[in-house]
């Protein structure tokens, strides 16, 4: 199986309706497959345990399958052997569920801090060593000066240059795949909101299609259009505040300042709209649970002239402060050969040239029918992550427009079908870059196994390597344009 392509693999084999061909595999293809991840001919999406399995979603060139391999007494070929961004994935897999990947080149825990009942351990974390002449180093976090989630950064500089970045997380973890086993469908959609309250729209709209593909369970016509203006309402929300808060990192409060109120303006029209600020709990399993009303639809109209309008402003005080792009250009530059490499999704991945985009590369509806680009740059610095976000602003405020004058009258919900035993999985673009769901059902409409990947997962490594070089006073602003999540992460 050397050189074996994912296209190949899959050739003449039907998908099910999540689009997605779903294989057996023997460990000689399982690793194939990983060292076809390593040489660029497919990208690795999702890494799980399954039971007795072990399971691998890959993306290749308009083609997605996910492979099960079944483990030997829990022993398995490690993927990360041979292809790096699987790493803390399998790492993850085996605090978790305890299985063993056969080859895995770091042996530390990932998830498991040392605190779980019947699992305490006093042994210290082992950061990498880095040696060298005039070198120290700086530990930043868990706990932060500002009001975040906890992650830990331990940097090792030679005078003010970062030589090194190793994180550490896992602080945020909830057990999350867990409170869904056994779960009905209902709760289970309420868990998956909550796992990150910046993509709640996200991933409540994964859970749903992957629910929705596991029993052919249709949706209304008009509840398509309401996800889609959901998803970017909340993707322009973020994509402003982050462009704010890129800023005021580079102690321009002005242009921050801004941002926030116009976040807080989507936020305020959202509730009005939807019943609540930041659209939780709107997309359900079936279609939405919360209809707009004409008045609703005036008022989003309103917000995109004044988004608009604030983008505007915000882009020409960027581009005439000379001193705020000293601190942006050239920063935090993440190579493409990387970024490719991660298969790293979202503005990170569009800002170093990836042309990568859910609603684009494996279209969904109702992106298939709407109007819009896929904006990328090539800098891969943090000006870049800037600009593609402003981009992406004018492209989102588009496709609220486009499905605004779409909306017909009609069922915002369907009555779902006899539950069956099965399985759907699903990738939606979320603001911060794609997010990957799995989930298997049983015949009585409980949840078994949900697994769920972040865009951050393929995004932090990323940013350890962008740091390098650069001094520890421009990791905030560089942090800031990752803008990684820690809650969507650890689960």
């Amino acid at each position: 199986m050397t050189g074996a392509v994912l296209a190949d693999l899959i050739a003449g084999r039907g998908a099910g309706p999540d689009g997605y061909v779903r294989l057996d595999v023997t460990s000689d293809i399982w690793t194939a497959m990983a060292e076809g991840c390593a040489a660029g001919r497919h990208d690795l999406s999702a890494l799980w345990a399954d039971q007795s399995r072990v399971r691998m979603a890959l993306n290749g060139e308009g083609c997605r399958a996910i492979l099960s391999l079944r483990t030997e007494d829990g022993a398995y070929p490690s993927v990360s052997a041979h292809h790096a961004p699987a790493m803390r994935l399998e790492r993850a897999m085996r605090d978790l569920h305890g299985v063993r990947p056969i080859g895995l080149p770091d042996a530390r825990p990932w998830l498991d801090h040392g605190r779980w009942p019947g699992r305490e351990s006093a042994a210290p974390y082992d950061f990498l060593r880095v040696e060298g002449d005039d070198l120290h180093q700086v530990a930043v976090g868990p706990i932060h000066a500002g009001i975040i989630e906890p992650g830990h950064f331990r940097f090792a500089a030679s005078g003010e240059t970062v030589v090194r970045l190793e994180q550490r997380f896992g602080y945020a973890h909830k057990g999350v795949e867990r409170l869904l086993e056994g779960a009905d469908v209902a709760r289970g959609a309420r868990i998956v909101g909550r796992i990150s309250g910046d993509s709640t729209v996200a991933y409540a709209w994964a859970f749903a299609r992957a629910i929705e593909a596991a029993l052919g369970w249709s949706i209304p016509p008009r509840a398509v259009l309401l996800r889609g203006i959901l998803a970017e309402l909340e993707r322009l929300s973020h994509h402003i505040n982050d462009v704010g808060g890129i800023c005021n990192d580079a102690s321009v409060l002005t242009i921050n300042a801004r941002c926030t109120l116009q976040r807080e303006d989507v936020l305020t029209v959202a509730a009005a709209c939807f019943g609540h600020r930041l659209m939780m709990d709107c997309i359900v399993p079936g279609g939405v649970a919360t209809d707009l009303s004409q008045d609703g639809i005036s008022r989003i109209r309103g917000l995109l002239a004044r988004l608009e309008e604030t983008r505007a402003k915000v882009l020409r005080v960027y581009d005439g402060l000379p001193s705020l792009q000293d601190r942006t250009i050239t920063t935090g530059i993440a190579r493409l050969e990387l970024v490719r490499q991660y298969a790293t999704g979202g503005f990170v991945g569009r800002a170093s040239g990836r042309a990568f985009d859910a609603r684009k590369s494996f279209p969904y509806a109702p992106y298939d029918r709407l109007d819009f680009e896929l904006k990328t740059r090539m800098g891969g610095d943090v000006d870049a992550r800037l600009q593609v976000r402003m981009d992406e602003i004018v492209e989102s405020l588009g496709m609220v427009r486009q499905l605004l004058d779409r909306l017909e009258p009609g069922e915002i919900r369907s009555k779902s079908p006899a539950f069956v035993a099965g399985e759907g999985a699903a990738l939606i673009e979320a603001f911060r870059g794609d997010a990957f769901m799995s989930v298997t059902l049983d015949g009585a409409g409980r949840l078994g196994r949900v697994h769920l990947r972040d865009a951050s997962w393929f995004q932090w490594p990323i940013l350890e390597a962008a740091i390098e070089g650069n001094i520890i006073a421009d990791f905030p602003i560089c942090n800031k344009s990752f803008n990684c999540a820690y809650s969507g992460h650890d689960l």
